[in-house]
Parts: C-alpha cells; sequence; structure tokens
C-alpha cells in the first residue's frame, strides 16, 4: 500500500460562520499546498457558539448547511479526501446533530457519522456542559473506505468509550478520526494519553484535529492536534496555536504493530461477576 501525507488541521473557531469557513479553507489549502491528499477538520470547524438557544439558532439543516456546500466546493477544487470534523445540523425534531462529513475528491458525500457519546459533565469551578440538552446522539458506528485503508470516524467525548475504536478497528479500521473542541481542563489532563492508547490498543492511526484557544461564552479549548502512527508514536503535534501539522502515513505500519501486538484479534469470553 502506498504511503500518503496527512494533514489535521486546528482552528479557533468563533461564532461567525462566514470567517470559520474562510479560516479553515485557508488552512486547507496550505496544507494541501505541503502535499496533504486527506485532511481533517475538528469539531465544530464552521461555529463554536454557547448556550443551547445560540446553538439551534445558528445550527442549519443538511440540505442547505453553507459550509457543507464550501466544503464540498474545496475538496472537489482540491481534488482531495476532506474530512468536515463536524457541524451543527438542525434536525426536524428541533435538536441539533453533531455531524461528521467525508468528502470525496469529487466533493461527493462519501460517509457520515453523528457523535454517539454526550458530553454531560460537571468539571468543577463552574464548568459544566449538557449536551445531551441541544444535541441528539447518533446511534451507528461509521467508516469510510479510503484510497490506502479504511478511516473509522468518531467525535470528541467517544475518545473515552474504547470498545468503540475496538468494533472499529475489528471492523477494518486502519485509521481513525478523533475531530475535538476538547476543554482546557481535560485536555491538559487526558488528551495524549487517551489519543495514544486507542492508538496502541488498535494498532490503528490515530488523526486527532482539534480546536485551541477562547472562544463564545469564555470556553477554552486544549488545542495540540495529533498525529499517533499504530505504536503509539506521537508522529505531529500542533501545539497551542491556530494551524496544521502534516505527517507522512505508511499504512504498512497497522499490519505491522498489530502482528508484534496482535491484541485487536483476541476476543476471549467471559462471564460477568457475580
Amino acid at each position: 500500500m502506498v504511503s500518503f501525507v496527512a494533514a489535521c488541521i486546528q482552528v479557533n473557531a468563533s461564532n461567525d460562520l462566514a470567517a470559520n469557513i474562510a479560516a479553515a479553507s485557508d488552512l486547507t489549502r496550505k496544507a494541501v499546498a505541503q502535499g496533504a491528499a486527506l485532511v481533517l477538520m475538528p469539531e465544530n470547524v464552521s461555529m463554536m457558539e454557547w448556550g443551547r438557544e445560540n446553538v439551534v439558532a445558528k445550527a442549519l439543516p443538511e440540505e442547505r448547511h453553507t459550509a457543507l456546500t464550501a466544503f464540498q466546493a474545496l475538496a472537489k477544487e482540491l481534488s482531495i479526501w476532506l474530512h468536515c470534523g463536524s457541524l451543527s445540523v438542525l434536525l426536524p425534531s428541533g435538536k441539533v446533530a453533531n455531524r461528521t462529513y467525508v468528502l470525496d475528491p469529487s466533493g461527493k458525500v462519501a460517509a457520515q457519522y453523528d457523535k454517539i457519546h454526550m458530553f454531560d459533565v460537571d468539571l468543577g469551578k463552574g464548568e459544566t456542559y449538557r449536551e445531551s440538552a441541544t444535541f441528539a446522539a447518533g446511534n451507528e458506528m461509521s467508516s469510510v473506505d479510503l484510497p490506502w485503508g479504511k478511516l473509522g470516524l468518531t467525535i470528541c467525548y467517544d475518545l473515552r468509550f474504547p470498545h468503540l475504536y475496538r468494533q472499529l478497528a475489528q471492523a477494518g479500521a486502519d485509521f481513525l478520526t478523533i475531530p475535538a473542541a476538547f476543554t482546557q481542563i481535560t485536555g491538559e489532563a487526558h488528551w495524549h494519553v487517551l489519543q495514544r492508547a486507542r492508538a496502541i490498543e488498535t494498532g490503528c492511526f490515530v488523526f486527532a484535529p482539534a480546536q485551541t484557544g477562547t472562544h463564545a461564552g469564555g470556553r477554552k479549548t486544549y488545542g495540540h492536534a495529533l498525529i499517533i502512527n499504530p505504536w503509539g508514536e506521537v508522529l505531529a503535534d500542533a501545539g497551542t496555536e491556530p494551524g496544521f501539522i502534516t505527517a507522512t502515513i505508511d499504512p504498512a505500519e497497522v499490519a505491522k504493530a498489530r502482528g508484534r501486538v496482535p491484541a485487536i484479534n483476541l476476543n476471549v469470553p467471559f462471564a460477568a461477576q457475580r
């Protein structure tokens, strides 16, 4: 299998849709100029809003989502595979889907995925999140065949549920994407170790594009977009400024890592403790 260059972009998205689309598109073009054939965007790439009413008001139905249309044109213009991070898609129920799209080089939607695990947490010092009040959780695992292998799709808080990644790998995923808007608090504590763990456990490459900095409502995100190889080694780390990272990806490393530690193929049944 031939090697390719993957890029993860890192943005400080605001609550201005047009400005966010322009910023993400500019970074994508720069990454492609450095050889990227696959570009991955972070969670909420087109909108970082605060509060249920504001999020719902800024969400758009899929059929007329400005960001999706713009990114489809961008993928076609650059003739690349483009992972659109996640967009806020307004549903008929009045709730919002936190939805990933993967676009092929013609700009067509090759796959999509709705975030399964809702970020309902109390982090202390008044920092509380209740995504389930605004977002409708997805209920289907999703992956997409790329020219270089299969990409498993997840979003942010999914990172903390390793069974999802194991099932994706067992279903044939060679690469995993975990676009995120990780909080500053949880990022400092857990971001790197969890991302590396998902790579090690599955023998997959991990692509983790990220939000960074301060956003609407004073929300702070951690940054540090990552590309990690199947042995758990960090190939690139974006730090805390907007920008992008690239790495040359050799798909043969997946089989090599799984050959050394074939844990993904070991399925030993056991009974629950009584």
